[in-house]
């Protein structure tokens, strides 16, 4: 279960972790007192994604009104998929450096390790391996001062602010461990003077843990699109590409997003319409995916247990009720499938055989457009 940025700070105050002065708002109003009270300010609208400061997401001002003004702008708007219902008002930071710091599981060790970068802020996903340092920690010792020390120093840090990333570093491993966290992020950790503040965090809680946590509130993550496709019992994801993809089985969705990003594109979303569904779940599945306004839709069916004619009858009844504004490029095999490409035939679309060339042509009509 993921926490909002502002649930994760009051978790960092319980841990005497510092955060910026400041509060959460629900209305513009609440966010102009808070600005009165803070002075200069960064209104960060509250969603449970990143890259909220390129969507328009977080703004900066030094006066009341304006941060209403933000506030307003935000409030209630749809953001990255997701309604914006709340926004932190906290006080604007004097930055003179960012570090990122977190506290993780590796997979493959199977052992909590602690992550941290002299390059912190925005796109941190793309600071090159080198400069990622890592530490695995052995969990019957858990995180020693001399693992600390070793990673100031890497950060090239030193005297008063390295004390206080290093004391920073065990709060969050206790927090870590005593709220079963999955992810305890900072990002940027901002060294501000001689003060060392935590800008963000993203706190994320192992669910299969939620009945020992009953004090933390219960977020919802899905998006309202993610939530429609849960209700209709569809595997759907939400992403930030222009291709619609419609598959069968995780297998052969996966397999598609991977052949759209091969070929040069970025798929739009994870559809897994699972086996069997019929006409009617696969009629909606395919309205969900023009909810997105995409450049393409990609349909990609093996069929087994899903029949081809179904998916292609769903197709048509679509295409009769309603019109459909983009490039449909579909791929069908297997139970029924000549039925199936007849009945698309008689709809104007002729269907591929082989999926990679349905991902190449999904590509390419996507560039056009």
């Amino acid at each position: 279960m993921k926490l909002f940025e502002y649930m994760g700070k009051e978790l960092f105050v319980n841990y005497g972790i510092p955060v910026p002065a400041g509060g959460v708002a629900a209305t513009p109003e609440e966010a102009v007192a808070l600005a009165n009270e803070v002075g200069s300010v960064v209104v960060k609208s509250q969603i449970l994604s990143g890259k909220r400061g390129k969507s328009g997401g977080i703004g900066f001002t030094d006066s009341p009104a304006e941060a209403g003004a933000l506030a307003a702008r935000m409030l209630g708007s749809e953001l990255n998929g997701f309604i914006v219902e709340k926004v932190l008002v906290e006080k604007k930071l004097q930055i003179d450096r960012e570090l990122y710091l977190a506290l993780t599981i590796d997979g493959a060790a199977r052992k909590p390790v602690v992550l941290a970068s002299a390059q912190g802020g925005m796109d941190i996903e793309e600071v090159p391996e080198e400069h990622i340092i890592k530490k695995t920690l052995d969990v019957t010792i858990g995180l020693q001062p001399f693992v600390t020390r070793e990673v100031t120093r890497r950060l090239g840090l030193s005297g008063a602010v390295a004390k206080q990333v290093a004391d920073i570093m065990l709060k969050m491993y206790r927090m870590f461990v005593e709220r079963d966290a999955e992810l305890v992020e900072i990002n940027p950790l901002v060294l501000s003077g001689e003060q060392v503040i935590a800008a963000d965090a993203k706190v994320t809680i192992d669910d299969d843990a939620l009945f020992r946590q009953r004090g933390l509130p219960v977020v919802e993550e899905r998006t309202a699109a993610e939530k429609k496709a849960h209700d209709l019992g569809l595997s759907y994801v939400e992403l930030d590409g222009d291709i619609a993809v419609m598959a069968n089985g995780a297998g052969v969705t996966m397999a598609t997003l991977d052949l759209i990003e091969y070929y040069g594109g970025q798929a739009a979303n994870f559809l897994d319409a699972g086996g069997g569904a019929g006409v009617e779940q696969t009629a909606k599945a395919l309205e969900l995916l023009l909810a997105k306004k995409p450049k393409a839709i990609l349909i990609n069916i093996f069929g087994g247990i899903t029949r081809c004619d179904d998916v292609a009858n769903a197709f048509a009844y679509v295409k009769q009720s309603k019109v459909i504004p983009v490039p449909v490029v579909i791929r069908l095999v297997g139970t029924n499938e000549e039925k199936g490409r007849a009945i698309l035939r008689e709809n104007g679309i002729e269907a591929y055989q082989l999926m990679h060339e349905a991902a190449a042509k999904a590509v390419e009509i996507a560039r056009e457009n």
